[in-house]
């Protein structure tokens, strides 16, 4: 077994699905799992504290680094007129543990030889079809790529021992999203395709729509920036299992992608909610902090009673009327009391704010109580 790639799942957004390429489906193994394994990337344990000013975004024009996405989707599917063996060694010499992940935990297994897979792959229709559609959303990267260096320019700002991994495109059959390895993101295109794509009213009972309608291109880079911060810099510790502290895990999270991404980028495509999912949130803030205390959940640890606030879902069940209310409000109440946090402690640094481990120290200090 592979273990270099660390997780395909998209804490706010992935869902593992069935097999899309049928005659692979059989024998394949269709979820990458953590590894587990988080590396520590800045030297030493010492971190280089910069200011975290509300509201503004620092300077980055000094940092050299210019992103660009190698199109592995495109490098794959061009083999197809190619001998199997040739564009197997091909893709393993440009793409390394990339192409062995893809190969044999995103679209096989083990059980299957390189070029069992690369000839299944071919002979599919559907396959040939996803490449087309991602063809045309995808002609150019240029703008992809202008937002991850600028996002990634942030982080080097912030973090300067940062390791930026190496950015892929592919297409997996719908298997994974932004995988993550040792060295490289992955950036799965045909879940990106756009929230209309034939592709995703084929395979509702796999992904229902309320997850289908984020698959759009303005959604890659909110991914990418998310998706790096959970596994590589900022990983959940295992201790922390109190809603309490996975309110605040999940709201330092969207708090760093506050200072990373683009001032353009909407808080509904951070936290994935629709614009009446955030009018709602915002019109019962109050209300959904009060719940949360007349239950004495905030230092709940029985899963099945807290991932009710923390995972996905068309709404909470048994808030709102007609189903309107927005789902995960654990996860919004946490990025309002980081966000509280920060306004009222000026000197606390962002690299103090995810250094601290005491979620109860930021509850107390936010005066976090909405209005």
């Amino acid at each position: 077994m592979i273990n270099n790639v660390k997780s395909s799942q998209i804490y706010l957004f992935f869902l593992s699905i069935p097999a899309f390429f049928s005659s692979i489906a059989s024998k394949s193994a269709r979820t990458i799992r953590p590894s587990g394994t988080f590396q520590l990337l800045l030297s030493g344990s010492l971190l280089v504290l910069f200011s975290c000013k509300q509201g503004s975004k620092p300077d980055v024009t000094d940092i050299k680094l210019d992103i660009k996405v190698a199109r592995f989707d495109q490098d794959l599917y061009n083999g197809k007129t190619k001998d199997l063996t040739q564009t197997d060694q091909q893709l393993q010499q440009k793409y390394g543990a990339f192409y062995n992940d893809f190969v044999h935990r995103m679209v096989g297994d083990p059980s299957y030889s390189n070029t069992e897979i690369l000839s299944t792959l071919y002979k599919d229709q559907v396959y040939t079809d996803l490449n087309r559609e991602a063809d045309s959303v995808f002609k150019d990267m240029g703008g992809i790529e202008k937002d991850l260096t600028q996002t990634f320019k942030y982080v080097k700002h912030y973090y300067p021992n940062a390791r930026i991994p190496k950015m892929i495109s592919f297409i997996s059959g719908f298997a994974v999203q932004t995988p993550i390895g040792d060295d490289y993101m992955g950036i799965g295109l045909d879940m990106f395709l756009g929230k209309n794509s034939k592709f995703y009213g084929a395979i509702v009972q796999s992904v229902p729509t309320y997850l289908s309608r984020r698959f759009s291109p303005e959604y890659v880079v909110p991914r990418i920036a998310e998706t790096y911060a959970r596994e590589d810099l900022f990983p959940e510790r295992d201790e922390d299992r109190t809603l309490l502290s996975k309110m605040v895990q999940n709201g330092k999270i969207l708090y760093f992608m506050d200072q990373v991404l683009a001032d353009e980028v909407p808080d509904s495509v951070k936290i994935g909610y629709t614009k009446s999912q955030i009018d709602w949130c915002k019109t019962y803030e109050k209300d959904i902090w009060a719940y949360l205390l007349q239950n004495n959940l905030l230092f709940e640890t029985d899963y099945q009673k807290i991932q009710v606030f923390l995972g996905e879902g068309p709404f909470t069940p048994g808030l709102g009327e007609k189903n309107e209310s927005a789902p995960k409000l654990g996860v919004w109440i946490g990025w309002q009391m980081v966000k509280r946090y920060m306004q009222e402690n000026k000197g606390i640094s962002l690299q103090q704010l995810m250094a601290e481990k005491d979620p109860q120290k930021i509850l107390n200090m936010s005066k976090y109580k909405p209005k």
